[in-house]
């Protein structure tokens, strides 16, 4: 029997209602960013940032490290979530979106606590890699160009820890990762990455049918 059920917009504007607190800052990055059009549909929904942020903190993680910052909602909150001595790498091959999203950070009073990197993820990656980096964050987030979730997923399983958390966002993809007939490079990819991350006996893992998915890997 299926327990999971199909949630009308009043059912979720209900949940968030009721289980979403947002910092007041994370409330105008929300909307402005819902404003700019199509774009906006790169931002993480609001109840998708807070159950990152309870997770963060029942981990009592203190490094996070995420590819794909857009306007800064995702390191926002869980900048917000970490305690004062925690730290946030964020990443994004867009200057025009890191300027967003630093200013969002700055105005939370995060600058502190937020690093952004604009340049190829992988580079950055590989830099943070050359730098020593390895098993240093306790959680990291992967949302960005789906092509490449294979190359920064291997990545991240050398910077997170043994017994960190990697998700990775939009694994369902509005379920096209299911039609058959759908060959795009970017379906392809990621029914290629969930078989194989299904497989891999380096995480234990769930796909969690929230959101677009998410797959929660956690580093043995």
């Amino acid at each position: 029997m299926r327990k999971s059920m199909t949630f009308s917009d009043a059912v979720l504007d209900y949940a968030v209602d009721m289980g979403v607190h947002e910092h007041p800052v994370q409330k105008i990055c929300r909307e402005k960013t819902a404003a700019m059009g199509r774009q906006a549909i790169m931002q993480i929904a609001p109840e998708q940032g807070a159950f990152m942020a309870m997770v963060a903190r029942l981990m009592n993680a203190k490094r996070y490290i995420e590819v794909g910052t857009f306007t800064g909602y995702s390191a926002l909150s869980l900048g917000l979530a970490l305690p004062d001595d925690g730290h946030v790498d964020a990443l994004d091959i867009s200057e025009e979106f890191m300027a967003i999203a630093r200013g969002y950070w700055n105005e939370a009073g995060l600058s502190r606590k937020i690093t952004g990197h604009v340049a190829p993820a992988v580079a950055t990656l590989d830099r943070f890699l050359s730098a020593g980096a390895q098993n240093t964050y306790d959680f990291a987030f992967i949302d960005a160009d789906k092509t490449g979730y294979d190359a920064y997923y291997e990545r991240m399983l050398k910077l997170v820890r043994p017994g960190g958390l990697i998700a990775i966002d939009n694994v369902l993809w509005s379920g096209h990762v299911v039609d058959a007939g759908d060959t795009s490079p970017d379906t392809v990819a990621l029914r290629a990455l969930n078989v194989k991350i299904k497989n891999d006996g380096r995480v234990d893992k769930v796909l969690m049918p929230f959101a677009d998915g998410i797959f929660m890997c956690r580093k043995r």
